[in-house]
């Protein structure tokens, strides 16, 4: 495989473990201190996160109106001789306890909604390198996103598998999908934000304007500063989406390039979902996942509208041409364009239940060490230890996106 493509690696693994609570007091500003919830079940909901690893209870949660009032939020915690902790939490999806704030306030975003929709119709200028886009609240979610730039025939161009999280919690991680390898992941289609700075300060930033803020905050885990508004790159909207399931898969040179690409392992255990798959098809795959203990599955997806819709099936072929896999393991289908970015919109495997743990572990790899990675730690590692409870995804990654 070629230097310039590395792969992200995530991994999600099962664990349990305790609670920790944790209480503190602050006297806060009056015009403040109203906008603060310290009902127990507002704390108790606050004091974890998607992981369910870390328990740490805020002295408080903030339930911001205007944006100013996460600026008095951080200029009054800096007033004092101790700072406190501060943590912006949207959906919480962070896996180690990034929306925590222990002995702090949890700055609500979401709150924000209350107030109406801060999704802006998107804009086009065909005279500028700016080219289409949309503002957005970082409270909001990118499903809700998705949506609203449907109905002027746009879309964002990156993507994470799930798309029920919120746009300033994707873009303080990266936001890493099968279109990753074409368009980079979330946080390479961001034109300009407004944020909160540690020191409190409101920045409007870009790559040409406050760029140290633009390049710090975006992967920055939430640590450089509070995202309160993210203008998003759009691009013209497919509308139907044909994905081909394959199980192993080989590097080609394309002129015909796919819009999504991604690899998944199956182990023998735990029972992996099949319900995609008509009921005769399902028990060939159980089948052949007993007989080789792991399998090697690809999704490709390309896109089309009416303009391309007869030229679909050739594209399709041309793409799976020289894949080494089973073609009796082919499995081809269509689907809306919405339909398909929202697929995960119910998983299970989003589970809240205080039984359910996700340490998720994202790892960016270099193309010449996959192999090991397969060798070292899904077959020598994870399939001889007979660990369960486990999915593991594979996205390819150009490097210079």
């Amino acid at each position: 495989m070629a230097n310039n493509i590395a792969f992200c690696i995530a991994m999600a693994f099962i664990v349990l473990c305790s609670t920790v609570s944790t209480q503190a007091q602050y006297n806060l500003p009056e015009e403040l201190a109203k906008k603060l919830n310290r009902n127990n079940e507002t704390l108790s909901i606050a004091s974890t996160d998607y992981g369910n690893i870390f328990h740490q209870t805020p002295w408080a949660v903030l339930e911001p109106s205007l944006v100013s009032d996460i600026s008095s939020l951080i200029n009054y915690s800096n007033s004092l001789s101790t700072p406190f902790t501060i943590a912006q939490r949207g959906q919480a999806h962070s896996t180690k306890g990034q929306a925590n704030a222990p002995h702090g306030v949890v700055v609500n975003m979401t709150n924000f909604k209350r107030y109406g929709s801060r999704i802006s119709v998107p804009h086009c200028d065909v005279n500028s390198e700016t080219g289409c886009y949309a503002d957005v609240g970082s409270e909001q979610v990118w499903i809700d996103l998705l949506r609203k730039t449907l109905e002027y025939g746009l879309t964002p161009l990156a993507w994470t598998d799930y798309i029920n999280l919120s746009i300033g919690g994707t873009l303080s991680n990266a936001g890493i999908s099968g279109q990753a390898f074409r368009h980079g992941p979330q946080i390479s289609n961001v034109l300009e934000m407004d944020v909160i700075t540690g020191k409190g300060d409101f920045v409007t930033c870009s790559k040409k304007k406050n760029s140290e803020i633009y390049y710090a905050v975006l992967g920055g885990l939430g640590q450089f500063g509070v995202i309160t508004r993210a203008r998003i790159v759009l691009g013209p909207a497919p509308t139907m989406a044909n994905q081909e399931y394959l199980v192993s898969y080989s590097k080609r040179n394309e002129t015909i390039i796919a819009d999504f690409v991604q690899g998944m392992i199956i182990l023998n255990h735990p029972p992996v979902d099949l319900s995609f798959y008509q009921e005769s098809d399902q028990q060939r795959i159980n089948s052949l996942i007993t007989q080789n203990d792991l399998i090697y599955y690809v999704e490709i997806v390309k896109y089309y509208d009416n303009t391309t819709q007869a030229h679909i099936k050739e594209d399709v072929e041309y793409l799976v041409k020289g894949l080494n896999y089973i073609p009796t393991f082919r499995f081809e289908r269509d689907n809306t364009y919405e339909e398909f970015m929202n697929r995960y919109g119910g998983i299970r495997a989003l589970d809240r239940s205080p039984s359910a743990s996700n340490p998720w572990l994202d790892m960016l790899v270099p193309s010449s060490r996959i192999l090991d990675i397969n060798e070292g730690v899904y077959k020598n590692i994870i399939l001889k230890n007979n660990i369960t409870g486990s999915t593991y995804l594979c996205f390819p990654v150009n490097r210079n996106k």
